[in-house]
Parts: structure tokens; C-alpha cells; sequence
């Protein structure tokens, strides 16, 4: 069974809340996943992945969260070649910089030799329903890069 890992930073719970959303999306796509929360894993965990998501809140005027730093910069470092990635997160609409981490994880992503499963997912504040929708849609479409 594949597997797939969820790293996530939520300040407030709704990063966490869009990372619990997709991994039922993947789990309801026979994949196994884990979740954990950023200061809890190392980067290097992803080797062990064949599906790797990064979910993250943006801090500020566009700024990474503190906590995630670390993890952002041992990621760029990795030669995940071979492995699926996608970013989703979250963000407020208020700020010039919509979910900017969001957008950064992605390049970060790129210089690991990952392929990119599905377009970057931004939720703004709180998922609602069409997120869920979006999500889900991110899920199915990096299980297909996959396969």
C-alpha cells in the first residue's frame, strides 16, 4: 500500500483542519498516511513517502511560520525524486501576500526532484465547503500522479 505523509504548521487549527481533510481524502483512496504536526519530524521522513504534503499557514505579510523554518530548509536539502508532493494551507485574504508559505513549499518542493501530483490548494481562514471539495480533488489527483 502506498504510503503518504502529512507535515502541517496551524497556528489557530484551521491548517491542521485542512490537513486532517486530506488525509480522509487520501485514506478514502486506500493510502496509508500519518500526520504529524512540523516541530514533531524530521524532513528526511519524506524519503520514507511516496506521497508527500506539506501543509502550512502563512505568517504575517507573507512571512513562513517560526515553527516550520527548520523544516523548510532541511526540505530544500532532499533528493525526493521519484516521490509525489502537493501544498495546500491557509491564509487570509486580507493580506497582499495570500497564503505566500503555501507558494513557497511548492519551490522548495521543486529543487527536491519531486513531482508535483496537483496544483497548490489556498483555503481562506476556515475550510469550508467548496475547500473540502478543492481538497479532495488535490488528494485524487496526486494518488493518480502516483499510479
Amino acid at each position: 500500500m502506498a504510503l503518504a505523509k502529512i507535515v502541517y504548521a496551524s497556528l489557530t487549527g484551521n491548517t491542521e483542519e485542512v490537513a486532517d481533510v486530506v488525509a480522509e481524502a487520501l485514506e478514502n483512496l486506500n493510502i496509508d498516511v500519518t500526520v504529524d504536526e512540523c516541530t514533531q519530524v524530521e524532513a528526511t521522513e519524506f524519503e520514507e513517502a511516496d506521497i508527500c504534503v506539506v501543509a502550512t499557514y502563512t505568517y504575517g505579510d507573507g512571512e513562513l511560520p517560526d515553527e516550520i523554518i527548520d523544516f523548510y530548509e532541511e526540505l530544500q536539502e532532499l533528493d525526493l525524486s521519484g516521490k509525489i508532493y502537493g501544498v495546500c494551507g491557509s491564509g487570509d485574504t486580507f493580506y497582499d501576500d495570500f497564503a505566500k508559505s503555501v507558494d513557497d513549499f511548492d519551490l522548495a518542493f521543486a529543487k527536491t526532484g519531486a513531482t508535483k501530483g496537483a496544483e497548490v490548494v489556498k483555503v481562506d481562514l476556515n475550510v469550508e465547503a467548496e475547500d473540502i471539495d478543492n481538497l479532495e480533488e488535490f488528494a485524487k489527483k496526486m494518488v493518480a500522479a502516483l499510479n
